[in-house]
């Protein structure tokens, strides 16, 4: 009998500051009260992200989804999403994150700039 081996990997994390809400802990919009916690951190203040770790190219590290009250598409609201290893830049959106044309995410690259 042959034993079957697994390889676990190691994920480094990073604990940064929640961008959505600016590291209070409390939703920025006040939604549905203002004693609510943010809903990215759960009131925590802080999020963790997968190393190696860059800025969000679609929000700009704000976590705040385009003109909208809610966190970003592709961060999930961190301000910071895991950098892509051996990255070529979109060519699509030119590694601007967006949609020629229009606010959504990029759909050759998901909004990461980068394939």
């Amino acid at each position: 009998m042959s034993k079957k081996t697994t390889k676990k990997s190691a994920c480094n994390y990073r604990t940064i500051t929640c961008a959505f809400c600016k590291g209070k802990g409390k939703d920025p919009f006040e939604v549905p009260s203002k004693l609510s916690n943010c809903q990215v951190c759960n009131g925590r203040g802080r999020a963790q992200v997968i190393e190696p770790v860059e800025i969000c190219p679609y929000c700009k590290g704000s976590g705040i989804f385009f003109n909208h009250r809610m966190p970003c598409a592709v961060c999930g609201g961190r301000g910071a999403v895991t950098k892509i290893k051996g990255e070529k830049r979109c060519a699509k959106c030119k590694g601007d994150g967006r949609e020629q044309g229009s606010d959504l995410p990029c759909a050759s690259c998901y909004g990461l700039g980068a394939i």
